[in-house]
């Protein structure tokens, strides 16, 4: 198996321009909603860009992904364009769905993104029928499905546990452990061990570090490689942090004062995979603040596009609602 140190410049550069943008992306969404420019909610995934991108290195457009409410990074990952996802938030026609979804229901099914959900714990089933449809078909496809600790502890996703291993899917469920569910601690709402929980199901089960980009690669390796190999379903519970609160207008009195500041200082997973790939001598400083100034630059200009772009019309209002058959 390759790791991570191993992947060429080219590999790196990629997860590392991944990382930027998803970054710059959110950090503009915080701004833009704080100016009151963007309707309804958004969660912002800053801080945990090394969980999505780590997985989403070793994925195609034949794999499918469904993500949750925190979904911009996993869209970004997953090759959505960033321009169409920014009109989306801001609910334009030209956004990914028409201006239909938001933030919370950003989809791309020619990405193999079957959509953010509203609902906690939503996808773990539909990746169940994705991962069956890749089974029957022989396509060599997975599916993954990405949930919080919150999420973890749903009915829908137990009962996804279940059916992926009786019907040997190649499925597999990422959990993104960021410390809290809304308001609540995993420490204190998450009974027993993850990697206990899937190994009870019959799950291949692993873990890493959701701030460090390598050791999620090499992590999503395996697991990825085990359904890809029709070894049945796998779960990969990874440890992170959310800079932002659940929701832009959280005021997280449920975090301590310092705490987010502490975690930007000494937990940025960005930061860290620069430290570690500047100091092996594998990428340039040169070559990361070009692709930050790309990254601020394409955002910059999605933003623009989407402020001034068309709201949808009453000819827009049943497009996208019917299936033609």
């Amino acid at each position: 198996m390759q790791t991570a140190l191993q992947l060429p410049r080219e590999a790196l550069l990629r997860a590392y321009r991944t990382m930027r943008e998803i970054r710059a992306f959110e950090e503009r969404v915080h701004a833009e909603f704080s100016a009151g420019g963007i309707p309804g909610f958004v969660h912002l995934y800053s801080g945990e860009e090394a969980c999505a991108t780590g997985v989403m290195m070793h994925l195609t457009d034949r794999d499918h992904i469904a993500s949750t409410h925190r979904g911009h990074g996993h869209c970004i990952a997953k090759g959505c364009d960033i321009k169409a996802m920014m009109a989306e938030i801001y609910g334009k026609r030209d956004g990914l769905c028409g201006g239909k979804g938001g933030s919370m229901h950003i989809a791309d099914l020619a990405k193999g993104m079957m959509g953010a959900n509203g609902i906690v714990g939503g996808g773990p089933p539909l990746i169940c029928g994705a991962a069956l449809s890749a089974k029957v078909r022989k396509t060599g496809g997975v599916a993954i499905a990405f949930v919080g600790d919150g999420g973890s502890n749903q009915g829908t996703t137990l009962e996804s546990y279940n059916l992926a291993k009786v019907w040997n899917l190649p499925a597999v469920f990422v959990i993104e452990d960021n410390g809290y569910a809304e308001a609540t601690s995993s420490s204190w709402s998450v009974g027993g061990d993850q990697l206990d929980r899937a190994k009870g199901f019959g799950l291949f089960a692993r873990r890493a570090d959701g701030l460090d980009f390598f050791a999620v690669y090499e992590a999503a390796a395996e697991v990825i490689g085990h359904a890809r190999d029709g070894k049945g379903p796998a779960l990969l519970h990874l440890k992170t942090n959310r800079f932002f609160g659940h929701y832009e207008g959280d005021a997280g009195t449920y975090r301590a004062a310092d705490e987010v500041a502490k975690l930007r200082a000494e937990k940025d997973c960005l930061a860290r995979f620069r430290k570690r790939v500047l100091e092996a001598g594998l990428l340039e400083p040169g070559q990361m603040e070009e692709i930050d100034r790309d990254a601020e630059s394409l955002v910059d200009g999605a933003v623009a596009a989407a402020k001034s772009g068309a709201m949808p019309g009453a000819t827009d209002l049943l497009t996208d609602a019917y299936v033609a058959y």
